[in-house]
Parts: C-alpha cells; sequence; structure tokens
C-alpha cells in the first residue's frame, strides 16, 4: 500500500491482487505529472483544466487517476483494456471513500462516450492499442476538447507522437520531469477519420499440430497480434494428446489459438479461455468461432487467472505465463496462475506450461505440485508437465 499527494489530497492505493510483498507502487511519476498539470502547474499556461464535462480516462494501470479525478469532484469514465486495472479502480476508490456510482467503467470493447471534452490518456506499452483506440475515441472529440497524455521517457517515441497527430491533432510534448513526460493534442475535426485497421487476421504456419494453417484473429494489443512467436509456436507442436469428454483451460488465453487447438485434437473437451484482456478474450472468441465450427462449445472469460473457477472442476490447463507487469520483470503473475490451477484441477489433472528456460519455473511447480516433468526443451523453451496428486 502506497500514498500518493495530488493537488487535491493524499490518496492511499495499491495494486490488485494486493500482495503485501510487492513493494511496486500503484502509481508512478507520469501519473504525478499529469494531475499537477490538470490542477494548473507551470506547464499549464491556462490554469486548472476544466473537469465539469465529460473525462475519459484510457488506460489507467491501477486507478490512480481515476480516484484521484473522482475525489476532486468529477465523474470520469475509465476506459481500460484491464480486468485488474478495473479492479484495483474499485478497490481503490472505496478505500478513498469514493462511491464507486461516481465513475463509469468502460473496456476497450465498450462504445465510448458520444462526446469527449477531456481525453486523459496513460501510453500503453502497445502502440498498437493506443493507435485503436484513438481511432475509436477521436470522432468523440471537439476543437474544444483537452488532450492529455503521460508517459515515462522510455514510453514516448517519435512513433508514439505521430500516432496523435495522424489521428487526432497536432501535438506537442512537454518537458521531462522524474523521467515522465507528459503529450498535449489539440483536436482538429477536419482530420479524415478512417477507421481503426484493427484486428488483424493472419493464417498458421504448417507443421505445428492441429493449428496448422488455421486463421487467428488479434485485436489491437495482442502479444505478436501479426506473427505467431517461436513459444507459442513451440508449444503448439508439443501439447499433449487427449481424448474423451473433459475440461480444459486455456489460461492467459491471448488470441485462443493454444485452446482452439486442444478443441480440435480433442473434440469431446470443453474448453475455457481466460484472459485478464478484454482485447484478448475477444480475440481468442473470434479465433476459436471461426476454427472449431458452430457445434463446438466454449467458454470466455475476462478475469484474474482462475479465480472464481470452482475447485477440482478442470482436467487440464495449458499455459504461457506472463513474466512482465507494465515496465517491471515479476514472477507474480506465473506464481498465482500456478496456484490457481493446482487448485481448480482435478486430482490426476495436469498443469502443462510453456516458458523461457532461464525463468526456472521446474522450480516453483515442484514446490507447489511435489512433480514436475520436462515433456520437451530447445535451446530457448521448455514445456512442463505438473500433476495434481
Amino acid at each position: 500500500m502506497n500514498r500518493l499527494m495530488t493537488p487535491w489530497g493524499e490518496l492511499v492505493l495499491t495494486r490488485f491482487p494486493e500482495d503485501p510483498r510487492d513493494q511496486l507502487r500503484a502509481w508512478d511519476a507520469a501519473d504525478e505529472y499529469l494531475l499537477q498539470h490538470l490542477a494548473g502547474s507551470a506547464e499549464s499556461a491556462d490554469g486548472p483544466a476544466d473537469l465539469s464535462g465529460t473525462v475519459a480516462v484510457l488506460g489507467d494501470r491501477w486507478g490512480a487517476l481515476t480516484t484521484a479525478l473522482a475525489r476532486q469532484g468529477a465523474r470520469p469514465v475509465q476506459i481500460t483494456d484491464s480486468f485488474l486495472a478495473r479492479q484495483a479502480t474499485l478497490r481503490n476508490l472505496e478505500r478513498n471513500g469514493v462511491d464507486a456510482g461516481a465513475v463509469t467503467l468502460l473496456s476497450t470493447r465498450d462504445t465510448p462516450p458520444d462526446r469527449i471534452d477531456v481525453l486523459l490518456v496513460r501510453v500503453p506499452k502497445s502502440l498498437a492499442l493506443l493507435e485503436d483506440q484513438l481511432h475509436r475515441l477521436a470522432p468523440r472529440l471537439h476543437a474544444g476538447s483537452v488532450v492529455a497524455s503521460a508517459g515515462k521517457v522510455t514510453e514516448i517515441h517519435t512513433s508514439t507522437l505521430k500516432l496523435f497527430e495522424r489521428i487526432a491533432g497536432p501535438t506537442r510534448t512537454s518537458l521531462a520531469v522524474k523521467k515522465a513526460r507528459l503529450i498535449f493534442c489539440s483536436p482538429d475535426p477536419a482530420i479524415p477519420q478512417s477507421g481503426s485497421p484493427w484486428p488483424h487476421r493472419y493464417a498458421l504456419p504448417l507443421g505445428i499440430g492441429p493449428a496448422s494453417g488455421l486463421m487467428v484473429t488479434n485485436h489491437a494489443g495482442i502479444f505478436c497480434a501479426d506473427r505467431l512467436d517461436i513459444g507459442t509456436r513451440f508449444f503448439l507442436r508439443n501439447l499433449p494428446q487427449r481424448r474423451g469428454p473433459e475440461r480444459v483451460v486455456d489460461l492467459g488465453c491471448g488470441n485462443g489459438i493454444v485452446g482452439t487447438a486442444a478443441a480440435l485434437a480433442n473434440p469431446q473437451a470443453e474448453v475455457m479461455f481466460v484472459d485478464e484482456s478484454y482485447q484478448a478474450v475477444a480475440s481468442a472468441e473470434a479465433t476459436f468461432r471461426e476454427n472449431a465450427g458452430p457445434r463446438a462449445q466454449a467458454e470466455f472469460r475476462v478475469g484474474d487467472g482462475l479465480a472464481g473457477v470452482p475447485a477440482e472442476s478442470v482436467d487440464l490447463v495449458l499455459n504461457n505465463p506472463p513474466f512482465h507487469s507494465h515496465q517491471s520483470t515479476t514472477d507474480a503473475t506465473a506464481w498465482r496462475m500456478f496456484t490457481g490451477s493446482r487448485a481448480a484441477l482435478r486430482r490426476g489433472g495436469e498443469l502443462w506450461v510453456i516458458g523461457n528456460r532461464h525463468l526456472g519455473y521446474h522450480v516453483k511447480l515442484r514446490k507447489l505440485f511435489g512433480n514436475c516433468e520436462t515433456v520437451a526443451s530447445d535451446p530457448k523453451f521448455v514445456v512442463l508437465k505438473a500433476v495434481k496428486n
């Protein structure tokens, strides 16, 4: 838990899920810089921003911006691709005595407000996601809209500025403060709106098992949205060969090709696709529906791993865990995925994991399951199997 001093008072904030051992803050210098600008810092030549209209906040990572604005009296609309960010926002609102009804929570898949008077953007890691969302939001801006974006200096590139210029209007940047920078954009309603180029679709290569030659749909922000990454390719070549009725989970499903391959290999399986990204789950559903046929059964869930899945209800979990959280390298997400898998698996159920060899997932799996078998390996990747005894 950490405390952010805003121009309108102090906030107590945490990430989600809460972990008392986690030393990472739920805000950073870019959030702080943007809030100071809105309150009328030296960078804001016109004084405090007028927050009485529709204020949209895109990409608020842990709810710091949304909570601060709601505490100040604005009624912000938060737009996020992250289920975890939404849950963090709800808990931070409650923690700071703000009624959740003061905030409208939208995903990147939802229809944005018809008119946006203030658009605040936390620059995402994915330039594609920024492009897609600017295409969705630019038609809602008007000549008097205030558009301000914030990010660490390492997150803002020439390509970032060009996106704002091309889609929204003339753009300039601030000075760097505490390794953070602001982007200011003056909306130009005369810019032709061509619409988002997303989603992208491509055909998978041959020689990768049941997924060979399938068409994949990728909404903006999905990892390796324009090609099959080498880790997933190796996993697809080494998936378990199983038959009969069973419940399978594609955990951290991304575009859903691993779960779709499992469904094609075993038509009697019921597959659940799970990811904390709304864009990912939409991609997985599109990929599955196109390739598995109209009679195939599947469930698509946006959530925090396997939280909420009944204990001992799953036969097989397929997992390619991420090892980054925004700019931080961490194994916390992988550990939650592994512990959630063990709880959800039936006795004799299996967790199959693909990962870089250097991550040492076998140590964690042996500690948690009491066993771990190497199914396949190459110089870069390893496929591991742990059985719930």
